[in-house]
């Protein structure tokens, strides 16, 4: 590692400070970026469905120093419900939080679900008091530009999702 660079492994972080860039690797998991809409202060989120049933969203949100109303946020490529089947434990732990999650989920069979993870992220955002959230129209599983472990397995790649403040326009 570079001289200076920190390099955390963690579900989250929040900056403030212009040029330190937050990446989110994914491959069907979704990646939220926050941003104030000043551009005094950035976040990133890979919000897997165990991340955002444990709120990860709700702690980035919470290390931000910016009033909810402030942000915009947006989702990035993520597996769409069409291609996302998980059984009753996913929707499980998303209804113990919130029975509003039930919304995000569809039945295919007997214990078996079609997951929206960008609905359900729009939910856990609007609940936090976000209320511009962009983003949120693409399918990894579907797209063949974009990878994905449920449609390729072992072998797929990962995409690098970055954020951060340009230190030319910090004010």
């Amino acid at each position: 590692m570079a001289e200076g660079w920190y390099e955390p492994e963690a579900d989250s972080a929040v900056t403030r400070t212009p040029g330190v860039v937050l990446a989110i690797l994914t491959a069907d998991c979704l990646p939220v970026f926050f941003c104030a809409d000043d551009g005094s202060e950035v976040a990133a989120a890979h919000a897997g469905w165990r991340g955002l049933s444990a709120g990860v969203l709700e702690n980035t949100l919470a290390a931000m120093d910016t009033s909810r109303g402030k942000i915009i946020t947006w989702l990035g490529p993520a597996i769409a419900a069409r291609s996302y089947e998980v059984g009753d434990e996913v929707r499980d732990a998303f209804l113990a939080r919130d029975p509003a999650a039930a919304s995000a989920f569809n039945t295919t069979r007997p214990g078996h679900w079609l997951c929206d993870l960008y609905e359900l992220a729009r939910l856990r955002l609007r609940a936090a008091g976000v209320t511009r959230i962009f983003g949120g129209d693409l399918d990894t599983f579907t797209d063949a530009r974009l990878h994905s472990y449920r449609r390729d397995g072992a072998r797929s790649g990962r995409m690098a999702s970055l954020v951060w403040i340009s230190p030319t326009s910090a004010g």
